[in-house]
């Protein structure tokens, strides 16, 4: 295995709209691209089962 020591960045495509898709040490980030704010996700919130809560607290008080 590789150790994920650096952010990863890659490119994907949801439908039309083309994203960001950064995978870290901390963390999951997914943007739109050309966008700066997107949606994050922390590994210990993942793996506590609370990714579900956390995705939709963040959605609705910072999704643009």
């Amino acid at each position: 295995m590789t150790k994920l020591d650096k952010p990863i960045r890659r490119e994907l495509q949801i439908g039309e709209q083309l994203y960001t898709l950064t995978i870290a040490p901390d963390g999951l980030k997914l943007v739109e691209k050309g966008r700066r704010k997107g949606i994050e996700l922390a590994w210990n919130a993942l793996v506590s089962g609370d990714a579900a809560l956390a995705s939709a607290l963040q959605a609705s008080v910072g999704h643009d």
